[in-house]
């Protein structure tokens, strides 16, 4: 069983742009004086939020100048990213910051700690993870985001299956990688003599119909600059390799992984969540192409034929996708397992590695080894974790956190704007309600599988202390039950000292 997901907001920030102030007080109706406290910070939050958006500018969760701070400090690989820093205008040097304190993530639970703080600690999570309901293993992890050292830890080296959790490690790796500006392109191809076209695709799962419209149209013109009113089409799909089917098996959950795919596959008017998924996505998009030529006027004959472009061909229209930082907020919010495998093969052809499920698994573990993160039991059978092959540690769950969280690491930032908010968008959209006092004050990505239910983000404590953590349970009997003892534990850090 995989996680149910409901439409993200893709910027999670939108869900502090539209409740009203009026809403957000009757969200907090009836609030004891403590949680009316917290609701009001949350208010607070919101209000603040909207200052900053109306300051922009923004893209996709994170501040342009921080995002160009990053591609300067570290230029990455990838086809489709801004220009050379040489063709760039000068831009302020950034300010300083304090010295990177996650060079090495601790491994030892913080002693600086006030003893009763750490015991008081100690005891609630204690208590919390004995719950039944989280079945035959659980291990836990809190870190201190600024500093690196760990709060709470318990089984925290032991692998365990993550599910979607997994796609925190796919969306750091991607992101470190490829950069949050990179883009995926889709391009047409014609022969030297323009009587060929080839329609490419570079791995965008979120190709719809109006950038297949937007292709034709830049075909079609450069058709009849050619004097040409009729082709033969074809459709390459190259650029990944391997099996495309995953796993699993045909699911409603993801469809065939394919380098050219039109609307993730998706036979329904969804965008998100489980749907019935077509057996030969590559082959709907260049049929759909197909249409678009022959209603502009361009003849395509015969159906398209699967093929690669020639060597002499040229580019006469290329799109490309949204910035990879709004991939990985839609992956991580919507827990979307199309965009994540294709993340993950991203990853791959970056590192020079085929773009299959193997050579994804290499990439994606290289990539997260030079950030120094603890690897020990990790496995990246995919990068969706509908694989069952899947293990991290909480450790592990927990110090991707810790690394995206690092003011010296701007690009990773989309992870944590990605991350579903308590009560408000995506997965736990529906796992807080208005009475819980988690709600909108912790962000998290889910995971659940049969028998298997996690659940890793952050959360800010009464300190003011950015805290990741990472909870998993494995031979779990309910899945709501086990949802709501991980619930439970990530309120815990909200309400411990508050």
């Amino acid at each position: 069983m995989a996680e149910p997901v409901k439409r993200p907001s893709i910027n999670p920030l939108n869900a502090l742009r539209r409740p009203t102030v009026a809403g957000c007080l009757n969200k907090v109706s009836g609030w004891s004086n403590w949680q009316f406290t917290a609701g009001s910070a949350v208010l607070g939050l919101a209000l603040a939020a909207s200052a900053v958006l109306a300051a922009g500018p923004w893209d996709s969760g994170q501040r342009k100048a921080e995002r160009q701070w990053a591609a300067a400090r570290d230029r990455t690989g990838g086809a489709h990213h801004e220009p050379a820093a040489s063709a760039a205008p000068a831009t302020p040097a950034p300010a300083p910051s304090a010295p990177a304190v996650l060079a090495a993530l601790g491994t030892r639970v913080d002693k600086a700690a006030p003893d009763g703080e750490a015991a008081a600690l100690r005891t609630t999570l204690d208590k919390l993870l004995d719950s039944s309901a989280l079945g035959t293993v659980r291990t836990a992890v809190v870190i201190d985001t600024a500093t690196g050292k760990r709060l709470y830890g318990k089984g925290a080296d032991t692998a365990m299956t993550p599910a979607s959790t997994v796609k925190i490690a796919t969306a750091v790796a991607a992101l470190s990688a490829l950069g949050p500006d990179h883009r995926i392109a889709t391009t047409v191809r014609a022969s030297p003599d323009a009587r060929t076209l080839t329609l490419v695709g570079g791995g965008d799962p979120t190709l719809d119909k109006a950038a297949l419209r937007e292709l034709a149209a830049g075909t079609v013109r450069a058709l009849r600059d050619r004097g040409v009113d009729s082709v033969r089409l074809r459709y390459d799909t190259s650029r990944y390799s391997g099996p495309a089917r995953h796993p699993i098996g045909p699911n409603e959950n993801i469809a065939p992984v394919s380098a050219l795919m039109l609307d993730e596959g998706r036979l329904d008017r969804t965008d998100s969540g489980p749907a019935p998924r077509s057996g030969d996505p590559a082959g709907d998009a260049a049929r759909t192409f197909a249409e678009l030529l022959n209603d502009a006027g361009i003849g395509t004959g015969s159906a398209p034929a699967r093929g690669r472009a020639a060597a002499a061909s040229r580019p006469v229209a290329k799109h490309l996708s949204d910035p990879l930082s709004a991939l990985v907020e839609r992956a991580l919010t919507n827990s979307d397992n199309d965009i994540a495998e294709a993340l993950a093969r991203q990853t791959a052809l970056a590192a020079g590695e085929p773009a299959d499920f193997d050579g994804a698994r290499r990439a994606v573990t290289a990539r997260l080894k030079k950030l120094h993160l603890p690897l020990a039991g990790a496995n990246f059978a995919d990068g969706s974790g509908l694989n069952r092959k899947d293990k991290v540690t909480a450790g592990l769950l927990a110090g991707l956190l810790a690394r995206a969280a690092d003011p010296g690491r701007p690009e990773l930032r989309p992870v944590l704007t990605g991350l579903p908010v308590a009560g408000f968008t995506g997965t736990l959209s529906n796992r807080y309600t208005s009475t819980s006092r988690g709600t909108g004050l912790i962000r998290a990505k889910t995971g659940t599988l049969t028998g298997v239910n996690t659940l890793a983000g952050t959360v800010v404590d009464a300190r003011g202390r950015l805290l990741a953590f990472a909870f998993l349970a494995s031979g779990t009997t309910s899945p709501s039950e086990a949802q709501s003892a991980l619930d439970a534990l990530a309120t815990s850090l909200v309400v411990r000292t508050r």
